[in-house]
């Protein structure tokens, strides 16, 4: 009897990342302590991480397109994943904007991307900055959502050394689903994020 051909095994992609450390930690530390903590009846009332977006402006591009050009290097770099171009809303004439213009860029980062970045950055970027004493609690927009700014790219590992051309700044906003400042501060700190106290 002919020997049944054996089917090729299907590997994981190779760019496939592994389950998130903190989607796990989530869901076995976080949830559990927040649901005791505040009272929630039921998990879905639980806050939880909606998006990462990081933002970088670049300014006017007439005078150097390769300006806007290493910024999307950079941030592609960072959060790997393509940002899209960001273009001036309204035109004001003393920054020399025109209506259109573009102005920088950005990235919005969900799922299992944005749990690795989160991780990246509360435990080995963060920790790298000079002098570096904690995040600043007053962040918050008072709908549960969380901004820092960095000034330079460099503190992020994935940005070589000798593809550096000038320092370029960014803002990172946690979108979280929690109802209140309080309760967004506390999840935040929970998933490891090193924000001081009030």
């Amino acid at each position: 009897m002919a020997k049944k051909k054996e089917e090729p095994k299907v590997n994981a992609p190779s760019g496939a990342l592994p389950t998130p450390r903190l989607r796990e930690k989530y869901k076995k530390e976080v949830m559990p302590k927040l649901q005791e903590q505040f009272k929630y009846k039921s998990v879905m009332q639980v806050p939880k991480l909606d998006k990462i977006v990081i933002n970088m402006g670049t300014g006017s591009t007439d005078k150097d397109s390769k300006h806007l050009e290493n910024s999307i290097r950079d941030l592609t770099l960072i959060s790997g994943q393509k940002p899209i171009t960001t273009h001036a809303k309204k035109a004001i004439s003393n920054f020399k904007l025109r209506e259109g213009m573009k102005v920088g860029c950005k990235v919005t980062l969900r799922g299992d991307q944005m749990y690795h970045f989160f991780d990246r950055l509360a435990t080995v970027v963060l920790p790298r900055i000079r002098d570096f004493q904690g995040l600043s609690a007053k962040s918050f927009d008072g709908r549960g959502n969380y901004a820092i700014g960095l000034k330079e790219q460099l503190v992020f590992p994935e940005i070589p050394y000798d593809t550096f051309d000038r320092i370029r700044g960014m803002d990172i906003v946690f979108c979280t689903t929690a109802k209140t400042d309080e309760e967004a501060h506390v999840f935040l700190k929970a998933m490891g994020l090193p924000i001081r106290e009030k």
